[in-house]
């Protein structure tokens, strides 16, 4: 992260890449970032949902809750 970027500025130049998204409950969702707000509500497209390592489901286009992710990792 440039020095003096703010998290939203990093997750901004994220849209229209391929993120990891880590939620509290142990799932990773891997997609195309599409859309996100102010309180980090975020739209996936083409997304995977990952649990244990493995690949579990092909969901498409997924809406997640800001307040259940723990990690979002440009990938």
């Amino acid at each position: 992260m440039d020095e003096g970027a703010r998290p939203l500025d990093t997750l901004n130049a994220s849209r229209n890449k391929n993120v990891m998204v880590d939620l509290k409950n142990g799932y990773r969702y891997v997609g195309k970032l599409r859309a996100f707000d102010i309180h980090i509500n975020i739209v996936l497209e083409n997304a995977d949902e990952h649990y244990n390592g493995e690949v579990k489901r092909k969901l498409g286009t997924v809406f997640i809750r800001g307040d259940t992710i723990t990690i979002i990792t440009p990938a």
